[in-house]
Order: structure tokens, then C-alpha cells, then sequence
């Protein structure tokens, strides 16, 4: 199984060694002169034991079910991408990038797995495992939100804290609330740099869009956390002013995987007593602007099925 591993990972190197170059390219000269020093990016093998996990990992919520699919992925093919640690003391390692794959490695049963060592200061590590897990194809909003800010507090060597006060105020600047500071420029370039590096979006719809999330109702954002509702959804829960209203409709909007315009109909339901719209009705909601830029109009036979359903319709008003 080992073997198997290993020789699986070193066909894996180029795509490893690029995601790491763009770390670089994001953190500056630090960074990428310690791409170059000391160490190899050529992938070995060492015993699973012999790596530590560090006191805290910008990610925060594994879903269980993918770990498991992972971790039988990996028992099939060994682990296709090498995990990224710095040497300690007494031939220990720290993991730095590939939480992940090292959980699923040790659910699989693995003795051992590839790795990418690198000399690295306490400051680069943890930027690299910031910039590493915004790199996630599976990242969920709220944990996109808080890596974005605390990789931007490191940057511009700030609290986190003051770097969401320094977003809001380049808004406030930006809609001519407040007056402009020249003398912030060189901050705001680093700002703009940054979100360019992230690749994700622009500064000003991060904070209209995501800053928001960060001031949801704690079970609101539990749900975001562990990516069981879209971010759009946890933020029109978000309205319901009872909190019992809120947890239940939660409930309901995960269960029955309600769409927006459904959970809109409910919020207003829940805050102003009002019965809630009859399914039927929203899914006509729905339902019309799809009809109305499908291409069905396109179709002589979907086309006819349409108009007949159509003088259903009709005859059912008219009743």
C-alpha cells in the first residue's frame, strides 16, 4: 500500500509546486526565497507518526461524509497530492498545508504518506496555510470570509478586528460618506493587490456581500459553517426576529432544501404573521421566469404540450 502511495504522489509534483509558487507570488520575497532554500520540492515519503498538527488551522469544519469518501479514495490510490510540512525537533514535522488529506491518510490506516518539506518562520507558515485553504474548491463562504480578513490583518500587519474597520471605511470613502485619506492610498493598493492575488472578488463586494455573515445569529451560522445552506439563504433567515421562528425554519429550509424566493415567503410569514404563500404558489414563482427564458419557445413539440397546459390553466381560472 505504501509503495503504492509513493509512487502515485511523484507524478503529482508540477501541479503542487505551482499552487505553492502562487502562494509566493501572494506573500511577497519572504515567501519565495523560502520556496528556494534548504529543501527539495522533489516529494518523500515519511511515517504519518512523525507529523504534528499545529496549535490552530485557519479551517474549521470537515465534513464528515467527504473525509470518509476521501479516506476510501485513498486506500484505492494512495494520496495524489503531496502534504506540505516543516521540520521540527527530534525528526518531527508540522503540517502546514493538506489537513484534509493527512485526516482522511489516518482514517485509511496509512503508515506513511508523501510530503513536501520546507524551512518556513512562524509568520509564512501560517500565510501559507491561510492562502492554501482559500485555495479549496469545497470552501464555504463563512470560511472564505474569515481567511480573506485574517490573511488581510497579516498583510497589513493589523488586528483583525481593525482590518474589517479599515474595509468599511474604504466604503465609506468609496460612496462619499466620509471624505477621502490621501495618506491611506498605500493601504488601500495593498488591499486592492491582495483581493487581485485571492482571485476571488473585488474588496467592495466582499464588504457588502461577506462582511455581513460575520454578524449572523450563531445557529445561522453553524448551518454556513458546516456548508449546509448557501450564504444568500443564511442571510434571509437571518431576518426572522424569533429565535424559535429561526431555528425551525432552518430546519425546514435544510430538510425540504427550500429555494430563496420559499424561505423569503416564510421570513415574512414568521415576522409579520402573515400565512405563509401555499407551495403551489411559490413554486409558480419559481417557476414562471425559468419558463420564460427556456428555450421550450424553441421546441414545436414542447411547444404544443405548453399551450395545452396553458388552456388547463385557463379553464381552472375561469372555474
Amino acid at each position: 500500500m505504501n509503495n503504492k502511495t509513493t509512487t502515485k504522489t511523484t507524478k503529482r509534483k508540477q501541479p503542487y509546486t505551482s499552487k505553492l509558487q502562487g502562494v509566493s507570488a501572494l506573500l511577497g520575497s519572504g515567501a519565495a526565497s523560502t520556496d528556494s532554500e534548504n529543501l527539495s520540492d522533489t516529494p518523500s515519503s515519511i511515517a504519518i507518526a512523525l507529523i504534528k498538527l499545529p496549535p490552530s488551522q485557519p479551517r474549521r469544519y470537515f465534513d464528515p461524509n467527504k473525509l470518509e469518501k476521501l479516506s476510501a479514495s485513498i486506500q484505492e490510490l494512495g494520496i495524489l497530492e503531496p502534504l506540505l510540512v516543516r521540520p521540527l525537533p527530534k525528526n518531527n514535522y508540522e503540517l502546514v498545508a493538506g489537513e484534509r488529506r493527512f485526516k482522511a491518510a489516518q482514517m485509511a490506516g496509512l503508515t506513511e504518506v508523501p510530503v513536501i518539506v520546507r524551512e518556513m518562520d512562524d509568520a509564512v507558515t501560517y500565510k501559507v496555510r491561510l492562502v492554501e485553504n482559500l485555495q479549496r474548491e469545497d470552501l464555504n463562504p463563512l470560511e472564505e470570509t474569515e481567511g480573506i480578513l485574517e490573511l488581510l490583518a497579516m498583510q497589513l500587519d493589523t488586528s483583525y478586528t481593525e482590518a474589517i474597520k479599515l474595509l468599511q471605511k474604504m466604503e465609506n470613502e468609496q460612496s462619499g460618506k466620509i471624505t477621502h485619506n490621501v495618506m491611506g492610498n498605500s493601504l488601500h493598493l495593498i488591499i486592492e493587490e491582495l483581493f487581485a492575488s485571492v482571485g476571488r472578488m473585488k474588496w467592495d463586494s466582499f464588504v457588502k456581500n461577506r462582511l455581513p455573515l460575520l454578524t449572523l445569529p450563531d445557529a445561522v451560522l453553524s448551518v454556513l459553517r458546516q456548508g449546509k445552506l448557501e450564504y444568500t439563504k443564511a442571510r434571509a433567515i437571518a431576518k426572522v426576529k424569533d429565535e424559535q421562528k429561526r431555528h425551525d425554519l432552518i430546519e425546514v429550509a435544510i430538510a425540504e432544501n427550500l429555494s430563496l424566493v420559499q424561505i423569503n415567503e416564510r421570513v415574512k410569514a414568521a415576522n409579520f404573521g402573515a400565512a405563509p404563500a401555499h407551495p403551489l404558489k411559490e413554486r409558480y414563482k419559481v417557476a414562471l421566469p425559468r419558463l420564460q427564458k427556456s428555450k421550450v419557445w424553441d421546441n414545436p413539440k414542447k411547444l404544443s404540450a405548453l399551450e395545452k397546459l396553458l388552456d388547463q390553466i385557463e379553464a381552472l381560472i375561469e372555474e
